[in-house]
């Protein structure tokens, strides 16, 4: 194998994934989800000395615990949102965005869901893509 052939490869995986991702956040829950998630990242981790206070800080918990209430209203319970919220209210972790990964690793997973879906009785609906 040569090197361009190894790119070439690279390269469509490279776009597969972003094609999946992109068919995996159509739905607008999820987009909306996400542009929660990211300005919930956004808020700790630009106004970090808000949030610096000490290894307890009130205002960080607050944010915590109101991204986790309503990201599970949104999307509905996942258990990426359990050690998401464990590593949010660790000192440190607030320079990550936790809740944004956490969103789109939910996404994803119910983009591959590999459920089989049960249709009911009766003529074949038409072909989704």
């Amino acid at each position: 194998m040569n090197i361009g052939s190894g790119r070439c490869m690279l390269s469509r995986w490279i776009s597969m994934r972003i094609s999946n991702f992109l068919k995996a956040i159509k739905s607008p829950e999820h987009r909306l989800a996400l542009l929660v998630a990211m300005a919930g990242d956004a808020v700790q981790i630009l106004a970090l000395p808000l949030f610096a206070g000490g290894g307890f800080s009130p205002a960080d918990t607050l944010l915590d615990a109101f991204m986790a209430v309503i990201l599970i209203r949104m999307l509905g319970w996942h258990w990426a949102f359990l050690p998401t919220l464990v590593a949010e209210l660790t000192p440190g972790f607030d320079l990550f965005p936790t809740w944004t990964a956490a969103v789109l690793y939910v996404t994803l997973q119910s983009s591959y869901s590999g459920e089989v879906e049960i249709l009911p009785p009766g003529p074949a609906p038409a072909r989704r893509f």
